[in-house]
């Protein structure tokens, strides 16, 4: 007859007695792009508080600063969500290339002489904007985070310890799917979006699933990942059955 499991009452691990009510489910949900553009909205704060500040004149010369550091912002997040830079040769040629740009317009404009024509040029580039436009731009992407926050309450995944549960629609529809064999795989295809939220790609291979589930832009990918290695783990060791004594 075999021996009886014992449980240390100290230890994390499950009981094989199923006293315990096992490891907390973990919840995965997949977010669009927008939520990449989160320094836009920085930056847009920041100038509304500087206009307010400052007299909010757009035609002083201080609209100038907020202006160009809104657009600088602007255009390196919506580089970020357009491309991937899946290694660290595209991340450095990104950053060579925004160095050199910055560089030669900080030469050109400091350095009259230099290029005269290209110095005038640059000096009639002065983008203003008040504080409204700030704020307007600020307000519209917060309300559209509300908007992706609310419909990701209507379609998330959760993984429990014996099951993988696809949580979808307004009435709540449940799609179940068999988690002990459950295989994952981690990608991070973006390094900037790894910088940004510490998201990547997770995909799930179900038991008796042909088809993959992708799961894009998941948040603190490294931690769920291992959340979920850790309650598979643990699945493996409670459902191991007794070895008759040798």
């Amino acid at each position: 007859m075999a021996d009886e499991p014992t449980v240390d009452p100290q230890s994390d691990a499950p009981s094989d007695q199923g006293t315990d009510h096992g490891p907390e489910p973990i919840f995965l949900v997949s977010y669009p792009k927008i939520v990449f553009l989160y320094p836009t909205v920085i930056a847009a704060i920041f100038g509304a508080v500087y206009m307010i500040a400052r007299g909010n004149d757009v035609m002083a010369d201080y609209a100038v600063l907020p202006a160009r550091i809104f657009l600088i912002v602007l255009m390196m997040n919506l580089v970020v969500v357009s491309f991937d830079f899946p290694r660290t040769t595209s991340l450095t040629w990104f950053f060579a290339l925004l160095a050199a740009c910055v560089g030669l317009w900080t030469l050109f404009h400091m350095n009259d002489n230099l290029l005269p024509i290209v110095s005038e040029q640059l000096r009639k580039i002065t983008p203003r904007a008040n504080a409204a436009f700030y704020l307007i731009y600020a307000l519209s992407i917060l309300f559209l985070y509300v908007c992706v926050i609310v419909s990701r309450r209507f379609d998330y995944w959760e993984v429990r310890p014996n099951e993988l549960l696809h949580h979808h629609g307004f009435l709540s529809d449940l799609e179940r799917f068999s988690a002990p064999h459950l295989r994952i795989d981690k990608e991070i295809n973006d390094v900037f979006e790894y910088l940004l939220l510490r998201s990547g790609r997770l995909i799930l291979h179900p038991s008796q699933e042909r088809r993959a589930i992708v799961l894009e832009n998941v948040m603190f990918i490294n931690q769920k990942e291992d959340r979920i290695t850790r309650m598979l783990g643990a699945l493996q060791v409670r459902i191991r059955p007794d070895q008759p004594p040798s």
